[in-house]
């Protein structure tokens, strides 16, 4: 059964001209089996999301949405799948807030010195990729994970891809 929420932007003052967006956490796809560095890349997970989502609305590329009224909605579905490969789940979570797009976002691990940071961004109504962006990082640190979102957003307002 859907859930109908009243879609806020987290900003007070949001642009009628942006889209607006869903913007769901990164997750981890890691089949190194490397368990030790789990806590560390798990923070890091929260810091590049934090991170993307005040980039994007400093940036004005997109007006974010706050997740509140779907987060019961997010945690369900997280619990059984990746968001950003959940057989569309993520679009009816996107609709449920009354959003333009959602973002999924995924890091994954090719080794402990080889990580790709991704981002997918998707009309929520026709579920069609509006944006795919992916940044490769090598090492596994707070700098070389910070500064990979840092590159994305950099490039995304260089080549004008915000507010698709």
């Amino acid at each position: 059964m859907p859930l109908l929420a009243a879609a806020a932007p987290l900003g007070a003052h949001a642009d009628p001209a942006l889209k607006t967006l869903l913007m769901l956490d990164f997750e981890m796809i890691d089949e190194t089996g490397d368990t030790s560095a789990l806590p560390a890349q798990n923070a890091r997970l929260e810091i590049i999301s934090q991170q993307l989502s005040n980039e994007f609305h400093q940036k004005q590329l997109y007006t974010i949405l706050d997740r509140a009224p779907v987060q019961a909605m997010i945690d369900e579905q997280r619990s059984r799948f990746k968001l950003n490969d959940c057989n569309g789940c993520e679009l009816d979570i996107a609709r449920a807030l009354n959003a333009d797009r959602v973002l999924t976002a995924w890091v994954q691990k090719v080794s402990n010195l080889i990580l790709n940071l991704n981002i997918e961004i998707k009309d929520a109504r026709t579920g069609a990729t509006v944006l795919m962006k992916s940044v490769d990082i090598r090492g596994n640190t707070d700098q070389t994970w910070t500064r990979g979102i840092n590159f994305m957003v950099r490039s995304m307002v260089d080549k004008q891809q915000g507010n698709r």
